[in-house]
């Protein structure tokens, strides 16, 4: 690299995260990715990851439509302020849920545009 990558200068972020907080982190995106499927249809896919990033651990939960762009929510969890147990709070994983279901749904709408009759009157 001659410099010009975004990241010159910066050192990457170190954070060891435990087994159990590993664990955790799965369970929590596990949940909110079952929770995204319980909003939408069979069509859509939704999965999720965790990875580590130049800011640290990365968590990203992403739902593929049936057409569309894919959406995703990705974030950095708090390792300092939670317990082992919480590193995303219930009433983050229902928000992200629900946003990211409302998201994959409006990809489709776009997609698809005003050529669809309406189903009903």
């Amino acid at each position: 690299m001659h410099g010009n990558s975004p990241h010159v200068g910066e050192d990457p972020v170190e954070a060891d995260i435990t087994a159990t907080q590993r664990r955790a982190l799965r369970s929590s995106i596990s949940a909110i990715a079952a929770q995204t499927r319980d909003y939408l249809p069979d069509e859509y896919v939704v999965g999720s990851d965790i990875s580590q990033g130049m800011q640290g651990v990365q968590v990203t939960v992403a739902v593929r439509p049936p057409v569309g762009n894919p959406v995703s929510a990705g974030f950095t969890p708090e390792f300092d302020d939670a317990g082992d147990d919480d590193l995303i709070p219930l009433e983050d994983r229902e928000e992200v849920a629900r946003g990211l279901a409302a998201s994959a749904a409006l990809q489709v709408k776009h997609a698809l545009g005003d050529d669809i009759p309406p189903t009903a009157r």
